[in-house]
C-alpha cells in the first residue's frame, strides 16, 4: 500500500515516519522547498526523541520519501492521503482551514480513481461536509464521477512521546461513512493493533468531536488544579498532598493534576478555543471551557507575582530563567509560559538570563535579543538575583544547590513547576516559593 503524507510539521512527520516503520511505503509532501530538502539530506525540522534516527533508517530502507509535488504523488498511485496541515486560529479563535480545503482541491485536481482523504490535523465538526464538497466540485470539474471517501483520524500524540504513542497506541479513532473506508483502516492499522489496542470505529462529526472533547477535558483538568493550588496557598493547605489525595480516586486518576504555571503547546490553547468558538457559533456557551481559559493565562503570570511580591520591584533585577519550551522533550514554545514571564519581566526593567537544553534557537527566533543566552543551567545564574524553574528538565530535577547558592547575588528560587523539596529549600538557606503551596510559614 502506498499513503501520503500532506504536511511535515510535528503530527505529518511523527505519522508518516512511523508508518514506514511498518513496512509501508510513504511520501510526505509539503509546500516548504527548503524543509523538503533538509528532510532528503536527513534534517530534522523538529526536535521529538527518537525521530530522526527513525527518519533515516526509513528513508535508507526506500519506504520513506519526501517531495513538494502533492499532484505528482497522487498520480502515481497513492490510495490514501492523510492531510496533516496546519490549522492556526483566527483571530476570534476559530480554526483556519484555508490549508485544510487546499489540500482536498488538489486532490479533485489530481485524482483520477478511488482515493481516501483523511483529515489529521485538528479541525471542528463539520470539517469533513466541507472537505467533501471542495473535492467533488474539482471532480466534476473535470468531468470525473468515480468514488471517493473522507474520514477523520485525529491524533493523540503527546510531544516528547510521540513515537511511542503512534507505535503503541491506547486508542485510534477512526470516523467513517463507508464500509470501504473502514476495511482500508483496518489494514494501515493492524500492525499498531495486534497487542489489543483498540479502532474505534464512529462517524465522521463524533471524530472530529472526540479530538477537542479529549484535550479539553485534559485542559480541565489542568486548570482545575492550579486553581485549587492557588487557593491551598490562602488556606494553608500543602496543594502536593492534595493532589494525592485526590489522585488516588480512580475516578479521577492522577494523571494531568499536577500544579504549575500553565499549559501552552499548539494544542490545548488552540482547541479550547476553537471549541469554545464552536459552541458560539451554535448559540450553545461553553462555561466551564471558558473559565479554564481564563484560570490559564492568569497561571502564566503566577512566578511574575510571586517575584514582584518578593522584591517590590524588577527593575534592574536579574533573573535566571531555566526551560523555555513549554514542556521537556521538546523545543515547541507554542503558547508557552515562558513567553508570557519573559514578557513581564522585561516590560518590569528586569534583565533576563535563560537556558533550555533544546528550545534556545526557537526562542531567539521568537524573542530575538531581548533575552541573554547561556551556554549551560549554571551559566545563567551567575551574579542573578533570582532562578525561576519554568520547565521541569530532567537536568534541573537535581542540581548542585551549592554552586546554585555561590552563583546567585540573592538566594532566591520561584519554582514553576514543584520540583524541588520545600524543607530540603529551607535548610539550605533559600527563599523558596513554589505553587500551591505557602512557603512563607
Amino acid at each position: 500500500m502506498k499513503i501520503t503524507i500532506v504536511g511535515t510539521g510535528y503530527v505529518g512527520l511523527v505519522t508518516g515516519t512511523c508508518f514506514a516503520e511498518v513496512g509501508i511505503d510513504v511520501t510526505c509532501v509539503d509546500i516548504d522547498v527548503k524543509k523538503i530538502e533538509n528532510l532528503k539530506r536527513g534534517i530534522i525540522p523538529i526536535y521529538e526523541p527518537g525521530l530522526e534516527p527513525m527518519v533515516l533508517r526509513n528513508v535508507e530502507k526506500g519506504r520513506l520519501h519526501f517531495s513538494t509535488d502533492l499532484k505528482a504523488v497522487i498520480q502515481e498511485g497513492t490510495e490514501v492521503v492523510f492531510s496533516a496541515v496546519g490549522t492556526p486560529p483566527d483571530d476570534d479563535g476559530s480554526a483556519d482551514l484555508k490549508y485544510v480545503l487546499d489540500v482536498a482541491r488538489t486532490v479533485g485536481k489530481s485524482a483520477d480513481d478511488y482515493v481516501l482523504l483523511v483529515t489529521k490535523s485538528t479541525v471542528p465538526v463539520g470539517t469533513a461536509e466541507k472537505v467533501r464538497k471542495v473535492l467533488k466540485e474539482e471532480l466534476t470539474k473535470r468531468g470525473l464521477d468515480f468514488q471517493f471517501d473522507v474520514a477523520s483520524n485525529p491524533e493523540f500524540l503527546k510531544e516528547g512521546d510521540a513515537l511511542n504513542d503512534f507505535l503503541k497506541p491506547d486508542r485510534i479513532v477512526c470516523g467513517v461513512d463507508s464500509a470501504r473506508a473502514e476495511e482500508l483502516f483496518i489494514r494501515l492499522y493492524k500492525p499498531f493493533t495486534m497487542n489489543g489496542h483498540p479502532v474505534i470505529f464512529m462517524d465522521i462529526p463524533s471524530a472530529e468531536m472526540t479530538k477537542y472533547a479529549a484535550n479539553s477535558m485534559l485542559a480541565t483538568k489542568i486548570s482545575f488544579m492550579n486553581d485549587i493550588a492557588n487557593l491551598c496557598e490562602r488556606v494553608g493547605a500543602d496543594v502536593n498532598k492534595v493532589r494525592k489525595g485526590i489522585g488516588s480516586d480512580s475516578r479521577i486518576g492522577n494523571k494531568f493534576i499536577y500544579p504549575g504555571i500553565g499549559y501552552g503547546g499548539s494544542c490545548f490553547p488552540k482547541d479550547v478555543k476553537a471549541l469554545i468558538k464552536t459552541a458560539d457559533e451554535y448559540g450553545y456557551s461553553l462555561r466551564v471551557l471558558k473559565a479554564v481559559e481564563h484560570v490559564n493565562e492568569d497561571q502564566k503570570s503566577v512566578l511574575y507575582n510571586k517575584a514582584e511580591m518578593h522584591f517590590s520591584t524588577l527593575k534592574d533585577k536579574t533573573i535566571a530563567i531555566w526551560g523555555l519550551s513549554f514542556k521537556p522533550q521538546t523545543d515547541d514554545m507554542r503558547e508557552a509560559p515562558s513567553l508570557v514571564l519573559i514578557k513581564k519581566l522585561i516590560d518590569a526593567g528586569a534583565r533576563v538570563k535563560a537556558y533550555d537544553p533544546v528550545a534556545m534557537h526557537e526562542s531567539k527566533r521568537i524573542l530575538g535579543d531581548t533575552v541573554e543566552y547561556a551556554m549551560d543551567q549554571y551559566e545563567a545564574l551567575i551574579d542573578a538575583d533570582a532562578l525561576m524553574v519554568v520547565t521541569e528538565w530532567p537536568e534541573f530535577k537535581f542540581p548542585n544547590f551549592n554552586v546554585i547558592k555561590k552563583l546567585l547575588r540573592q538566594q532566591v528560587i520561584f519554582d514553576g513547576r514543584n520540583v524541588y523539596d520545600v524543607a530540603e529549600m529551607k535548610s539550605l538557606g533559600f527563599s523558596y516559593y513554589c505553587i500551591g503551596l505557602n512557603t512563607s510559614k
